[in-house]
């Protein structure tokens, strides 16, 4: 059984590791993919001040810039160096608007930002239909059978956390310093599958639990205001007076996310943080009538159900920004960790083919084609997502190519070019 569970573990590894990899490391890499977008975009930096500045000059500019468009979504981030991002829709076309939360100036304009590629990319591989995401799940799975099938074949595991080979040669010290980081890393591995379980359950309805964590919309009943002007839809928001009314509803309310009513039926829809912590903004809703500013329904975190609150920490847990910029890092380096488990896991697999010259023709050719298809099934829909949906310019289309060619750059030398070597 040791023996079976020993070759289970580093079949993983080869045949599949390549998206295991991508998967973890665009996961680690989404944890300050904010930061990365205060790096890369200078349009979305802003200087953190004592005050932010009302939302409805913010609203008049983008008005004034984009006289014929529309805000669909209006997301003010935790992070005070970051500008608010406006969802902007013109023509049918889906952009993203930089607004400073403290002077309200429009600062500028992008058709994609780092955060939003690396989501897409890590939470369904740019593969629609759902397959994707249901992939992606399913390595939350491998994951949980790659560890436990190491500590099975590991003779006594639980007596090895400061055992490290430094003195006899490369090999072991490569193959002892996988185990070492794997034993550190089994904690957090364990919190990542919990939430993937989680998530699996979510998406799949499992005891029919989607619709208790996913409260619909509030739709309002438009017969009665049939004498109000519905032609001019966005409504011309008083978003001030709406946050008010908000805050006041849940105690130690800050409104930061919007959704604009966008026609006659919707009411306008506030989340933000309270008191309660750990929980995404989400966790905190409030509807309000955009024709008179009366509340519809409000969702209090601190009066959520346990499956409700379970829900609203699984994001903020899988990716550590519950505690600020302080968690994210953490939560960066031990993503990082674990991407490096992984490329090590992998590197020691294939070079103990290598030197047993076991592997067959037929076993080069499947890993070769199975890697091969995934690279191309990911970059295909990557390329179609990112003119369709993204319309992504140029300059995006060179930094994405750069990234991949790095990365795939960084693959080769580790697994190819080092192997070849060594072997000679």
């Amino acid at each position: 059984m040791k023996k079976k569970l020993f070759l289970l573990h580093g079949w993983i590894g080869r045949q599949l590791g390549l998206l295991f990899f991508i998967i973890c490391f665009s996961g680690t890499i989404s944890t300050v993919s904010h930061e990365l977008d205060w790096l890369i975009q200078s349009d979305y930096r802003a200087t953190p001040q004592s005050t932010y500045i009302s939302r409805n000059v913010i609203s008049n500019n983008f008005a004034k810039t984009y006289p014929k468009a529309k805000i669909t979504y209006w997301i003010r981030h935790d992070e005070p160096y970051l500008c608010d991002l406006l969802y902007k829709e013109e023509n049918e076309k889906l952009s993203f608007v930089f607004a400073n939360p403290y002077t309200g100036e429009i600062q500028g304009e992008t058709s994609l930002t780092a955060q939003l590629y690396l989501r897409d990319l890590h939470y369904y591989l740019f593969i629609p239909f759902q397959i994707g995401n249901y992939i992606v799940l399913l390595f939350g799975f491998l994951i949980l059978v790659s560890v436990v099938s190491a500590l099975y074949f590991y003779k006594s595991w639980w007596k090895k956390f400061f055992v490290l080979d430094v003195k006899n040669g490369g090999n072991k010290f490569s193959r002892s310093s996988h185990r070492f980081v794997g034993l550190w890393a089994i904690p957090f591995i364990f919190l990542i599958v919990i939430i993937n379980s989680w998530y699996f359950i979510e998406r799949t309805n499992i005891a029919g639990i989607k619709p208790l964590v996913n409260p619909k919309h509030i739709k309002l009943d438009i017969l009665n205001y049939q004498n109000k002007k519905k032609s001019l839809f966005p409504f011309n928001i008083d978003y001030d007076k709406a946050v008010k009314i908000a805050e006041k509803a849940i105690p130690h309310f800050k409104v930061k996310n919007i959704s604009p009513a966008i026609d006659s039926t919707e009411t306008i829809y506030v989340m933000g943080n309270s008191n309660v912590p750990l929980v995404r903004q989400r966790a905190n809703r409030v509807y309000i009538n955009p024709y008179n500013y009366k509340i519809e329904h409000i969702q209090n975190a601190a009066k959520s159900s346990t499956i409700m609150w379970i829900n609203d920490i699984a994001d903020p847990l899988h990716f550590g920004y519950w505690g600020g910029i302080t968690t994210k890092i953490i939560w960066f380096i031990l993503g990082l960790i674990i991407s490096i488990l992984i490329l090590s896991g992998i590197y020691i697999s294939l070079k103990r083919k290598h030197r047993s010259k076991q592997k067959s023709r037929i076993e080069k050719i499947f890993l070769n084609v199975s890697n091969t298809l995934v690279i191309c099934c990911v970059f295909y829909f990557m390329l179609k997502r990112l003119h369709t949906r993204y319309e992504a310019t140029v300059l995006a289309h060179f930094v994405v190519f750069i990234s991949w060619a790095l990365l795939f750059a960084l693959w080769y030398y580790v697994l190819v070019y080092s192997i070849r070597k060594t072997r000679s």
